[in-house]
């Protein structure tokens, strides 16, 4: 890689301190070692990050690459030769302590999709939908459901053998569950650890299978599973039972159950979040005159009182009449929009009344109208 900047390759500056040479060269090598990065650049790439390393690493031989600036000066005649013989050998000393063999430790340790013990493991959530009524949904309800889920064997503690004692330990990686696979590639001898293939990484032999779950440590089941549905959930939200979806298939905890709620309409009540409203039709003689209406409630009745020449459509709003706030103790408010509705029919007598009626009344007794006709007739 002669008359390459190795500064450039590792992406510092000239300035770099040992820390964050090893940083970059830590991230790089993660990023293109021929065991993680298996595009065919990246062991040509991987190749020249240690080779500017194995430069830039090395106290000494880092002052002599920036007094003679190129690697072909007589300080390096040998740079990048080494190739992987002190790979895990420990070999580059300076300011970065143990080299190589302690960063491709890190390395493995953080790429450890394998290293994960088994402990770690989670079972798949179960997603459910479940359709409630407005009620329902306004109020909370407790629903018993049946749900078919993956569940750890009882009978051999999820072992898979009977008992759950009848196995013994694998001979291979005598109880570890891990064995180390060696690699030979063109950069040299790299080590990794995966899970033992004789024993799936569990570190047992089974003897004799357990006869409830064939071997499994797991079997499928029927549960039957009461859900707590909280006051105020609204449409289109989730209600998540952590521990109540299938099992792993190993040792681990237990995946999540998700209900997405749907909320069936109500014939009466529109909902926006926390409020509620609808829309009340009462006789043009209560706006008129005022008067009190017994108006519905999600629960109960309520006494609207009226006051005279209420315009229709006006809001009438009941504080805290409305949903209660998911967890919380407060409740939104009912809306009541207050709506003009005529007779049905009129008798000849009733026209009589009310044509006196209008006309005892002046244009200057309807404001708004006559401002409307000066405007725009």
């Amino acid at each position: 890689m002669a008359n390459k900047d190795y500064y450039q390759v590792l992406g510092v500056d000239k300035n770099a301190s040992a820390d964050e040479i090893k940083s970059a060269y830590r991230r790089l090598a993660k990023k293109y070692h021929p065991d993680l990065n298996k595009a065919p650049e990246a062991a040509e790439k991987f190749k020249e990050i240690n080779e500017a390393y194995e430069v830039l690493g090395d106290d000494k031989k880092r002052a002599n690459y920036d007094q003679f600036g190129s690697a072909d000066g007589p300080q390096f005649s040998n740079a990048g030769g080494g190739g992987f013989s002190d790979f895990f050998g420990g070999g580059f000393g300076g300011g970065f302590g143990g080299g190589f063999s302690d960063i491709f430790s890190d390395i493995f340790s953080a790429f450890g999709g394998e290293r994960r013990s088994r402990v770690s493991e989670r079972g798949e959530d179960i997603n459910l939908a479940m359709k409630l009524s407005f009620e329902e949904a306004i109020f909370g309800v407790n629903k018993t459901i049946t749900v078919s889920k993956i569940q750890t064997c009882s009978d051999c503690s999820g072992t898979g053998a009977k008992n759950g004692t009848a196995f013994s330990t694998c001979p291979d990686c005598r109880g570890v569950g891990r064995v180390r696979i060696q690699q030979n590639t063109m950069f040299g001898t790299t080590i990794r650890e995966a899970n033992c293939p004789k024993c799936g990484g569990t570190g047992k032999i089974i003897k004799d299978k357990c006869a409830t779950c064939g071997g499994k440590g797991y079997k499928r089941v029927q549960s039957q599973i009461t859900v707590k549905i909280p006051a105020g959930i609204d449409d289109g939200q989730t209600v998540r039972m952590r521990g109540e979806g299938n099992a792993p298939l190993g040792k681990g905890i237990n995946g999540d159950l998700n209900i997405r709620i749907s909320v069936a309409p109500h014939k009466l009540f529109k909902r926006d979040g926390m409020n509620l409203s609808y829309d009340l039709y009462v006789p043009f003689t209560t706006l008129l005159l005022g008067g009190k209406v017994d108006v519905a409630l999600p629960k109960g009745k309520f006494a609207l009182d009226i006051k005279e020449r209420t315009p229709s459509g006006t809001i009438m709003r009941i504080k805290g009449k409305g949903v209660k706030a998911l967890n919380k103790e407060s409740y939104g408010d009912l809306l009541i929009t207050l709506k003009s509705e005529p007779p049905k029919s009129l008798t000849a007598s009733q026209k009589e009344m009310l044509q006196k009626l209008s006309n005892s009344f002046s244009e200057s007794d309807f404001p708004k109208y006559k401002d409307f006709k000066k405007s725009n007739l």
